[in-house]
């Protein structure tokens, strides 16, 4: 097979909301069809002292964010107040290359991203570029674990910016998608995903009729904890190298 066709007859799905689409675009550019059923969404979470909390970013001396959802999420926030990001002259933390893009979009430019995008990693080496007096406000989602807080030296404070709560129309059509015949393709990209999916889809399912491609080792261990192994991990952890990694196992067993 030609390795530019190798996904060709392959239905690939993202179970979450791609935030790169230049992975959709690499599916259709190896011949597959690339469908989007994210299992979950984010819902902001708005409270009174969100004003507040935004007007005191400045008396940090870094924001962390570890997802692209987090850093969407605030830049309504800092909208709503009438901020920029000129206006937080702070410096900027990322965990990944989709976070960092996604804080280029409100204005950001990120001063530090760890080699491996995965907060076990950020927390090795965030102390090479920080003091431990250097305060921090790790900006995260509801569902966020404690390894940044726990794991720094530094002083962090958390802001939760936004709820993660489950996707039923992405569970009720991923179901359906694969009760169908054909080559499957399922990505996951978080533990959250991997969950849900245990939880709702593989019970009508199972787990043996689509091959399983997975981000990082923390959404791994997620599905070895629901019993199965990833078919498809990439070194870097993104959903375009998790694409082309898919496609080179493919192209290995036409």
């Amino acid at each position: 097979m030609n390795d530019q066709y190798s996904l060709a007859g392959e239905t690939v799905i993202f179970t979450g909301t791609p935030k790169a689409q230049e992975a959709v675009a690499a599916v259709r550019l190896y011949g597959g069809r690339p469908l989007i059923l994210p299992l979950i969404k984010t819902v902001e979470r708005v409270v009174p002292t969100d004003s507040l909390r935004m007007q005191t970013c400045t008396s940090y001396e870094w924001l962390i964010f570890t997802s692209a959802n987090a850093v969407r999420v605030f830049g309504n926030k800092m909208e709503n107040e009438g901020m920029t990001a000129g206006d937080i002259p702070v410096k900027i933390a990322a965990v990944g290359s989709e976070t960092a893009r996604a804080l280029e979009e409100i204005g950001f430019t990120a001063d530090f991203i760890p080699e491996t995008y995965s907060a076990d990693f950020f927390v090795e080496e965030f102390p090479d570029v920080s003091s431990e007096g250097e305060r921090c406000l790790f900006v995260k989602g509801a569902l966020a674990g404690d390894t940044i807080k726990e794991g720094l030296p530094n002083e962090v404070d958390e802001w939760t910016v936004y709820e993660t709560v489950q996707n039923e129309d992405g569970i009720r059509s991923l179901t359906e998608e694969l009760g169908r015949d054909g080559r499957i393709s399922v990505l996951f990209a978080s533990p959250s995903a991997v969950r849900i999916f245990a939880e709702r889809v593989a019970p009508v399912t199972g787990w043996d009729r689509f091959t399983i491609g997975a981000i990082g080792h923390i959404t791994e261990k997620a599905l070895l904890d629901a019993g199965v192994r990833a078919d498809v991990m990439p070194e870097k952890y993104t959903l375009l190298d998790l694409v082309r990694e898919l496609r080179n196992r493919k192209e290995g067993i036409s």
